[in-house]
């Protein structure tokens, strides 16, 4: 008989039928992190043909990927929230829904400023995405060793992502143009909602908790002005007033959020949840590992097709082996997971992403390409291995009922790690020739390290397997 979630905690009728019936669930929910991860590795592969065709300079390049993420980080929170109250079935196809509209804009944009908005519009559709899948998977796993091989799973469709990404980008771009990248996206969210209507079951929280607007304009207002400082920064000036002014909004407003969180009732994100070890150290973790991963996907778009003169499709191809790495550590990190907790497969993600890194921060315009790959594929083992037990750590941390907010916050972590390693990266190559492009990412190669050694220190605060 199926294992169901209690009535008591979640308010989701059974899942019907056998484990198949509960895997076509977290399979449709994957979808939707395929098709984020798809979007987003497209879009860096071709940001240097979208600079061709717009015209645009690597500062609004920046924009284009980081209005996605910002947005996106900034909503993901209130998503959940909205999702576990009105439904979490509901909230997800409303998500594909407007994912698939700002796709056509995108798709349909006339100048940089257009396309960075419509990017944005995604992030709002994504921010109702992720982390609502998450949720759905949560609820239809209730067996602590099943859901963590879903996770494994999950995890694993990102790898898949960023295989498909790169190579699906070059083949568009080596026959059509830029606007194919967002095209794309449109069979996939119409596959999507068909699959959500037929196999995905409604469910929402039993008690879901107040909106937190104040929470929420804060929390968006910190996530943007933190990364339009580090955007900014390199052309303005780093002690120019304007940035230095920024930097103290940042600052000023980080106060304003803490303090407003620790009076609201029903926080956005609540504090204390930081307290305990283990959420706080995932949430560092997911932070740690989205930086290194968005660092290395633009520093190596400009270095392999700038530098090394590659095509989008042979760039693509070149960074295959940190994309099927991640693909396939990934359920075995879930696997590992769920028999003896975090800690195995964290440390072999902060060994993996040391190595690859380190082999890296020596990178010139004649690095050997077998040393290339082989960096790549540390890379990509580490990310395989990391993200699985981070999001089953913070995921575990909180009741099920509040699955929504868990999957939220480690999905927020995520993308703003993945903002700052867009801005670092962008910071890192802004300005640069190619002839010395090679070299002005060596720091960002020492700080995807950094990330890696990061991992040590969560992988001490993992608690064993759960057993049931």
């Amino acid at each position: 008989m199926a294992t169901t979630v209690p009535r008591s905690t979640v308010n989701v009728p059974p899942v019907p039928g056998s484990a198949r019936r509960r895997w076509a669930v977290v399979a449709v929910c994957a979808l939707s992190l395929f098709l984020v991860g798809l979007d987003t590795t497209v879009v860096n592969v071709g940001l240097p043909a979208i600079g061709g065709g717009l015209r645009a300079d690597t500062r609004a390049l920046e924009w284009v990927v980081d209005a996605y993420t910002v947005v996106l980080a900034g909503l993901l929170t209130t998503s959940g929230a909205l999702a576990d109250r009105f439904g979490r079935r509901r909230v997800f196809r409303i998500g594909l829904v407007v994912f698939g509209a700002a796709s056509l804009a995108c798709a349909a944009a006339p100048s940089v400023g257009a396309l960075v908005a419509a990017r944005a519009v995604q992030g709002v559709g994504v921010s109702m995405l992720s982390p609502v899948a998450l949720a759905i998977v949560v609820a239809a796993m209730p067996d602590a060793r099943e859901r963590a091989r879903a996770i494994g799973v999950w995890a694993a469709v990102f790898g898949l992502s960023m295989a498909a990404g790169p190579l699906t980008g070059g083949a568009l771009l080596a026959g059509l143009d830029w606007r194919a990248l967002f095209w794309i996206n449109a069979p996939v969210v119409v596959l999507a909602l068909l699959l959500v209507h037929r196999l995905v079951p409604e469910s929402r929280a039993v008690r879901p908790r107040p909106l937190d607007l104040p929470g929420q304009v804060l929390l968006s207002l910190l996530v943007g002005l933190a990364v339009a400082v580090l955007i900014e920064g390199p052309h303005l000036g780093w002690t120019s007033p304007a940035v230095l002014g920024g930097c103290a909004l940042v600052a000023a407003t980080a106060v304003a959020f803490a303090a407003v969180e620790r009076r609201r009732p029903a926080p956005l994100i609540d504090l204390s949840l930081f307290r305990r070890p283990s959420f706080g150290a995932a949430v560092l973790g997911a932070v740690a590992v989205f930086v290194a991963l968005n660092l290395t996907l633009l520093l190596n778009t400009y270095y392999l097709q700038q530098v090394r003169g590659l095509s989008a499709l042979a760039a693509g191809a070149t960074t295959l082996p940190m994309a099927v790495a991640a693909t396939v550590c990934a359920p075995l990190a879930g696997s590992l997971t769920g028999r003896h907790g975090a800690r195995r497969p964290l440390l072999a993600a902060a060994a993996a992403l040391i190595a690859g890194s380190l082999l890296l921060t020596g990178l010139d315009d004649r690095t050997p390409l077998p040393l290339l790959l082989v960096a790549y594929l540390l890379i990509g083992t580490g990310i395989g291995f990391a993200n699985a037990p981070l999001t089953h750590t913070a995921v575990g941390t909180l009741p099920r009922d509040r699955a929504g907010l868990a999957g939220a916050v480690t999905s927020t972590a995520r993308q703003l790690g993945a903002a700052v390693g867009i801005a670092l990266a962008g910071a890192l190559v802004t300005g640069r020739t190619p002839a010395h492009l090679a070299h002005a990412t060596h720091p960002g190669w020492l700080l995807a390290a950094a990330c890696g050694a990061t991992l040590l220190a969560v992988a001490a605060t993992a608690r064993p397997a759960e057993r049931n």
